[in-house]
């Protein structure tokens, strides 16, 4: 099968350098593309695309911004091939991922799959850290880890597969940013498509941010799930609620200490404890373990609090999701 594999990239040239320096290395012998989408860069890619031109098939396109919901569906018009994969340009590719999806599209066929994000070696503390606050069973259900137990997938655009036959029944990818790919599964399930956890097909990623752009980014997904539970509310759930009840419950054991009332505290208290063990064994150092802590409170905090604010525009008030939070939706 022959696959074409869309990146949109946005002022990121040494990123694409690493992630097309693992693509040609991939073991897979049935032919790819690549195709990069520059998303209105003022520092673009375009040199180091040319450098991998005699090792990989690639094609280059600038485009003036709009997002990268629109580029990824801008890529995908361009695209030769019937399945197109797609990346964030912060990803590196193991040598086997083609070839373990080509094996999982031949006998676990989906129009749509997900993989998993691991962390390498090479990664900082905090990018191991927040990648364990991202993968854990212990804080996300282990959705991005790769161990998600439910029927429906909502495969996550930093690893992801869609054929040619979904994106043209779908038209892809909304202007929504972040939530963009839970919308656009959800829609594929409402055509009669099917999604999949692709366990087998894990990327590293290598997420290039702070602590501050980290606070920023888990509170814009905090901030679009409301509104994805307003446009498919037959798809809400629960657990979507979980880090805002969290926060807020943590606030409570706080107060309820100073009424002598500790029950709840020292249960917060035990969850932070695992955590960092867990943290600590996994990554075997003490230091990613404290910093765990900081990226799971962080997380909690960010998403928790976005959610509530977003929760209360949409629901309580009514207002517009566009109106709401323009900063979370792209125009062309």
């Amino acid at each position: 099968m022959f696959l074409s594999l869309v990146i949109p990239v946005y002022n990121r040239p040494d990123e694409v350098a690493e992630l097309l320096e693992s693509l040609s290395k991939q073991d897979y012998s049935m032919g790819f593309e690549v195709v990069i989408v520059e998303d209105g860069s003022a520092n673009t890619c375009e040199s180091v695309v040319l450098q991998y031109s005699d090792q990989l098939n690639t094609s280059y396109y600038y485009k003036e911004n709009s997002g990268p919901g629109d580029s990824r569906n801008f890529g995908m018009q361009k695209a030769k091939g019937d399945y197109f994969i797609i990346f964030d340009s912060d990803c590196i590719i193991p040598r086997g991922y083609l070839t373990a999806v080509a094996l999982q599209l031949e006998h676990n066929y989906a129009d749509c799959f997900g993989g998993p994000d691991k962390a390498l070696d090479s990664f900082s503390d905090i990018q191991k850290a927040i990648n364990f606050a991202m993968t854990s069973f212990l804080t996300t259900g282990g959705i991005r880890g790769g161990s998600e137990k439910i029927n429906k997938f909502q495969p996550r655009s930093f690893n992801m597969g869609l054929s040619k036959k979904a994106f043209a029944a779908s038209g892809g990818f909304g202007n929504i940013h972040p939530g963009e790919d839970p919308d656009l599964s959800i829609r594929l399930w409402n055509l009669g498509f099917e999604t999949k956890l692709y366990a087998s097909a894990y990327v590293y990623h290598k997420r290039r941010i702070d602590w501050d752009k980290f606070s920023i980014q888990v509170n814009k997904f905090g901030k679009a799930r409301p509104i994805l539970n307003h446009w498919h509310p037959q798809y809400s759930k629960l657990t979507y609620f979980f880090p805002a009840v969290f926060i807020v419950g943590l606030a409570v054991s706080v107060v309820l200490v100073f009424f002598k009332i500790d029950f709840f505290f020292k249960l917060y208290s035990l969850y932070f404890v695992v955590l960092f063990v867990v943290a600590t064994v996994q990554n075997k150092s003490l230091k990613i373990g404290w910093l765990s802590l900081v990226a799971v409170w962080k997380q909690f905090f960010g998403y928790g609090s976005g959610f509530i604010t977003s929760f209360y525009k949409i629901n309580i008030l009514n207002q517009k999701p566009q109106e709401a939070f323009p900063e979370l939706f792209f125009t062309k």
